[in-house]
């Protein structure tokens, strides 16, 4: 993302003309969640001054320092050493889900009985490439490959960067190989060790990846079709 995100911290570039962490909140505290911990970093200090304590989106709101961005495992480590609770909703901050998505992944996780969840997404096929394609079989994660090359994914489902963690599931975040650190190495050693990991399936998401995703995501109308 840069040259935004020299300036601005990735979590504030808008989505719909308002920051994307704006919009997670409100889908967070829709689905019933009372307290986020929000892990920070690089101008981290900006996301703080913005969202503050939480309280005009109806959580209580804390902060986690992440000296350096070593991977998304890592992150949650720096939560847990902040003295967060279990079970986990774990959420990117560079991705906005369709209203009500949030809410229907975290119930249909609670009353599943897993150790964990992984939101997944169909996506085009030429998009896998760059993603973590996902083999579901009964409605359970039992593969998660990173980044595949192109015409060896097992299907069309990608992993959205929203995970659960019960208790199970945390000393996998422990002695992963790395920097960086990834919640995906992480469930799939799980995997492997008999863990069950329920696959819950989003609808579309859009997502800050590239400066370009900035202008497509908030002047629709500058978008040229071939």
């Amino acid at each position: 993302m840069r040259p935004l995100t020299e300036r601005w911290p990735k979590a504030l570039l808008p989505i719909d003309r308002r920051p994307v962490v704006s919009l997670l909140l409100r889908e967070l505290a829709g689905a019933g969640l009372e307290r986020v911990t929000i892990v920070i970093g690089h101008l981290g200090e900006q996301i703080e001054s913005f969202v503050g304590d939480g309280r005009r989106y109806g959580l209580r709101v804390a902060y986690a320092w992440q000296p350096e961005a070593l991977g998304s495992a890592d992150a949650v480590r720096c939560a847990l050493a902040a003295g967060v609770e279990l079970p986990l909703l774990v959420t990117a901050a560079d991705t906005a889900y369709r209203p009500g998505d949030l809410a229907s992944a975290a119930a249909r996780f609670e009353s599943s009985g897993a150790s964990g969840g992984l939101g997944v997404r169909a996506v085009p096929v030429e998009e896998l490439p760059d993603r973590s394609s996902v083999r579901v079989h009964g409605g359970c994660v039992v593969e998660v490959i990173e980044k595949p090359p192109p015409g060896t994914a097992p299907g069309p489902l990608a992993a959205a960067p929203l995970w659960f963690l019960g208790p199970a599931l945390v000393p996998f975040v422990e002695g992963l190989e790395g920097p960086p650190y990834e919640l995906a190495s992480a469930f799939q050693r799980a995997i492997d060790a008999g863990e069950r990991v329920v696959a819950l399936e989003l609808g579309s998401t859009r997502d800050l990846t590239r400066p370009a995703d900035v202008v497509r995501h908030n002047f629709p109308y500058l978008s040229v079709s071939g």
